[in-house]
């Protein structure tokens, strides 16, 4: 892993609800603030956003990027949030030529904004919006080994004080946010697979290619698939463990919509010397 770039997968909540007070986001909005109060202020920040599937991956890179409102049914003042923070394309360039070293086709994307998986944490973790962004999205086959082979490539980013944001959640069931009924029983299953992210992804006693089989079969951990359905906002981490190839040393987690959720940190050389 380049010494100078961080990885940090997040739970980045429903929406825009982490903006509008909503009290089942409590947890997450302390858990996001505190980790950017510990970190180094990043130079640049790459986001792996949930919200994003492409036949090859794309990069944004317009220099001054509008937001996406990628949602619907909330307040008007949902519509009204800015996170102006310039676009940059000299790294989204870097980015594309490193996945085309690898050996995995990519492209720029000159048009697209910011969707909420990266101006909702963002403007909890750093509210000026002074840190240039870029966006990465997801490949459309969802593959797990692909993701983490995503991540690898990214090693060869020459950037120093980067942070690799992978925005997505560790429990994504939706109907089980709203379910009446047996929470005692959803709450065991989504602890279970909890349990075993955090075990896959900060065991010190897993060597690498133990930790990367884990998360490419992460579909036959205890309760899986009632917690991830569709596998889109699991991903992220994928890029970020590929990116790191090393254990997380710092696990947040927070209840979310009550639900257990995770936020997992890989720093850098650069950064552990200074936290």
């Amino acid at each position: 892993m380049n010494k100078d770039i961080d990885a940090l997968f997040l739970s980045h909540g429903g929406g825009p609800l982490p903006l509008l007070g909503d009290p089942g986001h409590r947890d997450m909005v302390d858990q996001l603030t505190a980790i950017a109060a510990r970190i180094s202020r990043p130079s640049a920040i790459l986001v792996i956003s949930a919200h994003w599937e492409t036949s090859v991956p794309m990069v944004t890179a317009h220099p001054t990027p509008s937001l996406i409102y990628d949602y619907s049914g909330f307040p008007a003042e949902a519509y009204r949030i800015d996170y102006s923070c310039p676009g940059e394309p000299v790294l989204a360039g870097q980015m594309v030529r490193a996945l085309e070293q690898a050996g995995i086709p990519a492209q720029l994307d000159d048009q697209r904004g910011f969707d909420h998986g990266l101006f909702v944490p963002l403007k909890l973790m750093y509210p000026d919006a002074g840190i240039p962004c870029v966006q990465l999205s997801l490949k459309r086959s969802l593959d797990a080994h692909e993701h983490i082979a995503i991540g690898r490539a990214l090693q060869a980013l020459d950037y120093d004080g980067l942070l690799v944001i992978g925005s997505g959640f560790s429990f994504h069931n939706m109907p089980e946010f709203f379910r009446a009924g047996s929470p005692q029983a959803a709450d065991a299953r989504n602890q279970a697979f909890q349990e075993w992210l955090f075990q896959t992804c900060t065991d010190p006693q897993l060597s690498e290619p133990q930790r990367a089989d884990r998360l490419v079969h992460w579909a036959q951990a205890p309760h899986a698939r009632f917690c991830h359905p569709r596998e889109e906002h699991l991903l992220p981490l994928h890029v970020c463990y590929g990116l790191a190839e090393k254990p997380s040393e710092t696990y947040l987690s927070a209840r979310i919509l009550g639900k257990a959720s995770g936020l997992f940190y890989w720093p850098s050389n650069r950064t552990a010397e200074c936290v």
